[in-house]
């Protein structure tokens, strides 16, 4: 049967008979993969390396006739190796995992690649607070899923104005004008810069950064739990 190569991001990782492992991988190319990896707890394996969490790995693998193939070889390309350090990142890297597993299928486009591993690269970064990354990661999961809120103009298709106030209509994903309303221009413009590619670590120059946050986090995560994991 034709063995494949490509890049791979470890989603989970469970324990099979006495010495095996089953991995679901994310790739760029080939969805997500169900992978049997012989001998993988074995001391001297050569494919428990190419497994690790936090990592982006270079595989090659053997599909199966069903669901479940066979990992060949894996090299690690990149392990984030400071996630590992600090046990609120780790568990916000398991966190980030799990939402982007559940918000997905079996054949997700290639952005879900990048996006995971982006938010490996922020994580790595002590000078990125977790809490931008979770709303910069989940902010992408909306956009990627069409979910993204309109930021051009408010709930009545007028153009948003830099000197009013609007709170958010999570409806419509629009904002509304309201004269005492908990957003401002520089919220939009900062939503703006969030849900527009922007790496977390250029967001952390924003001014007010700290201040402008708690609203915006509060709007981005309410709009993932109505859209992309409701409870």
């Amino acid at each position: 049967m034709k063995r494949l190569i490509t890049r791979g991001i470890v989603l989970s990782r469970t324990e099979y008979g006495e010495a095996d492992r089953i991995v679901t991988m994310l790739t760029p190319d080939q969805g997500k993969l169900r992978l049997m990896v012989r001998g993988a707890r074995r001391l001297k394996s050569k494919l428990a390396g190419g497994i690790e969490l936090f990592s982006v790995s270079d595989i090659t693998f053997m599909p199966g006739r069903g669901d479940m193939g066979t990992l060949i070889s894996a090299r690690l390309s990149r392990h984030y190796a400071n996630i590992v350090k600090d046990i609120d990142r780790v568990q916000l890297g398991y966190e980030l995992i799990k939402q982007l597993d559940r918000a997905t299928e079996d054949s997700p486009e290639s952005d879900y690649f990048d996006l995971l591993g982006q938010a490996f690269a922020a994580l790595d970064d002590s000078a990125v607070p977790p809490e931008l990354i979770r709303v910069w990661f989940q902010a992408g999961l909306l956009k990627l899923a069409g979910h993204e809120p309109n930021l051009l103009t408010d709930a009545a298709g007028q153009k948003l104005a830099a000197d009013r106030r609007y709170n958010f209509d999570y409806d419509a994903m629009a904002f509304m004008a309201q004269s005492r309303g908990g957003f401002a221009a520089d919220h939009i413009k900062f939503l703006r810069l969030l849900f527009s590619g922007h790496q977390p670590q250029t967001l952390t120059q924003v001014q007010n950064l700290k201040t402008l946050l708690p609203a915006c986090q509060r709007l981005v995560q309410t709009s993932f739990q109505l859209h992309i994991n409701p409870r």
